[in-house]
């Protein structure tokens, strides 16, 4: 190992918590180029490792340049000095079988969100994208790290590793002002969404918490920080990306017309529009999930959703998941109302298309799930085929999802009681009034013309 004897120790600091209470004692040195750390719960702890350091030091022992320590030093790492990058992936190994293919995509695009702030500057370090490449595609990914890793992926996971800075860094002023940057701010500067930025320290606080099960910190940092640059926001829908019914329709009709999918997903898009259901959810419909009658209205009992993750977090080779439904326990179901445009609707599908494997109402044209990249680009083809330059430009129906919005909204709306919306969109009333009491467009028309009928006024 490469050797140096430009060595310079600095004083013990001590690092206290949100209330000024002291937790633990740190030392700090450099060797030539490369700063060091260390932790200690006590004063003397620390006191006696700076003076072991010095000691090297006056005798003229020459300092090994990787791990910052001399010869006759050589020594377990103390709890507080767990690379933060071994503990991250023992971290993901720990949450990993129990979670679902979309949470352990969130864990890892988390940790690798705030990796920067842990991992060493200087000579010799990776490209951030071949950095951030590794952590994603082979060490926060545990069957892809256990199979044999590709030579250049391997340095660069080697580097992380000797060059990670220990857990006990989360704990300094400076670091914990670091990562309040990278949870809320993207690298190009701008803000992250609310919902991702809640996310990102969502995962980072579990983590710490972790850290200290593990003893490599003493307490969460995390646990009493206020962050004031967390980006603000609300859960409630935008209205202006909700449709109204005729702006719906035309969508559907437009969806139709696109090549080659188009006709055989104007179905799956009016489940979604006519009966609320998540992406997920409609895509997951099987024939014995459909009770409909020739005419008029039928009955939707949704049991299953199949979100979409990716090859790489499913562990199956597919890029579904198979799951429950959301916030209910496994195998218990809902039935959702088929109002009679919707039933002629499936009734004119499954008279077109095969039922695919299982019995899925909406298939790829091979009968396997909906592949999400088809569903995708048939909607952005429907809305800038069917809609104008500026409404295209604007944000209404920017996702699938904003049918969903109108459905729920359009139920609200004509005075279907909340407890029943909630019950048939599988969501509770407190989450239901929060989010979409106030996102159809053009509800306010309505609310006006009702206050007109009440005072007996007359336009």
């Amino acid at each position: 190992m490469p050797t140096s004897f430009d060595v310079n120790v600095w004083n013990i600091a001590p690092r206290k918590n949100a209330k000024g209470k002291v937790t633990s004692y740190s030392v700090r040195w450099r060797v030539v180029r490369e700063e060091f750390y260390a932790s200690f719960k006590s004063y003397s702890q620390a006191d006696g490792f700076r003076s072991e350091l010095k000691s090297a030091q006056n005798k003229g022992e020459p300092f090994d340049t990787a791990t910052g320590l001399p010869a006759s030093m050589g020594r377990e790492p103390e709890p507080c000095d767990v690379p933060w990058f071994d503990l991250a992936c023992a971290y993901i190994d720990m949450k990993w079988p129990s979670s679902a293919a979309t949470t352990r995509q969130t864990l890892a695009e988390a940790l690798i969100r705030v990796a920067p702030v842990f991992l060493k500057a200087g000579r010799g370090r990776p490209d951030d994208r071949e950095i951030r490449s590794a952590l994603r595609g082979w060490a926060f990914n545990p069957p892809k790290r256990s199979e044999e890793v590709p030579v250049e992926v391997k340095e660069v996971l080697d580097w992380c590793s000797r060059n990670s800075l220990p857990v006990g860094a989360a704990q300094e002023r400076q670091v914990l002002d670091a990562l309040e940057k990278a949870v809320t701010t993207k690298l190009s500067g701008e803000k992250y969404a609310p919902s991702v930025a809640r996310k990102t320290r969502s995962v980072l606080t579990n983590f710490l918490t972790y850290a200290v099960k593990r003893e490599a910190l003493d307490a969460n940092p995390l646990g009493e920080e206020k962050w004031t640059s967390m980006p603000k926001g609300n859960r409630t829908i935008d209205p202006r990306t909700v449709p109204n019914p005729v702006q719906a329709r035309t969508l559907l009709a437009g969806i139709r017309e696109i090549k080659r999918s188009g006709p055989r997903l104007e179905g799956f898009f009016g489940a979604m529009y006519f009966a609320a259901l998540r992406p997920e959810e409609a895509v997951a419909l099987q024939v014995s999930n459909l009770d409909l009658p020739k005419k008029g209205w039928g009955e939707i009992y949704v049991e299953e959703a199949h979100p979409h993750a990716g090859r790489h977090w499913t562990g199956t080779g597919r890029a579904r998941e198979v799951r429950g439904l959301k916030s209910r326990d496994q195998g218990e179901g809902r039935p959702v109302p088929c109002p009679p445009e919707l039933t002629e609707l499936l009734r004119r599908h499954l008279a077109k298309y095969e039922p695919g494997e299982n019995g899925l109402v909406f298939t790829g044209e091979r009968g396997e799930d909906i592949p999400k990249m088809t569903y995708m680009r048939v909607w952005r083809a429907a809305r800038g085929a069917t809609f104008s330059k500026e409404v295209a430009a604007s944000r209404l129906c920017r996702r699938p999802y904003s049918l969903r919005h109108a459905a729920v909204s359009s139920w609200l709306t004509a005075g279907v009681d909340p407890a029943t919306v909630a019950r048939w969109a599988g969501q509770s009333v407190a989450v239901l009034l929060e989010i979409y009491a106030a996102c159809l467009h053009g509800q306010d028309v309505i609310s006006r013309r009702r206050i007109d009928e009440f005072f007996g006024w007359k336009g």
